[in-house]
């Protein structure tokens, strides 16, 4: 079973994740981008990413617009590193603010 984050470390992971924000217990950030075709390839990045790190994201999707929810199961749906890990390397590839 994972350990979830403290209030404080969730909170000092949310400063390095500027686009990402807290909502209830989970990491979430929506992305708009300028087509369909651009959301559905930015998904399957994040699905490749996401198959590396075994760890899955809720995903959101309405043409241009991608919603990603972050919560590890295994720790009563609560965040994790694993969740904060996946966010900066989403983060480090997504090319929209």
């Amino acid at each position: 079973m994972r350990t979830p984050l403290s209030e404080q470390a969730l909170n000092e992971a949310l400063g390095e994740l500027p686009h990402w924000e807290r909502a209830a217990d989970a990491l979430t950030r929506t992305f708009r981008f300028a087509s369909f075709r651009e959301a559905i390839s930015f998904l399957v990045r994040v699905a490749f990413v996401a198959e590396e790190l075994n760890h899955h994201p809720e995903i959101a999707n309405v043409y241009n617009r991608v919603t990603l929810t972050l919560t590890t199961h295994d720790a009563g749906n609560k965040v994790t590193s694993r969740d904060v890990e996946l966010a900066k390397k989403i983060d480090h590839f997504c090319w929209v603010d």
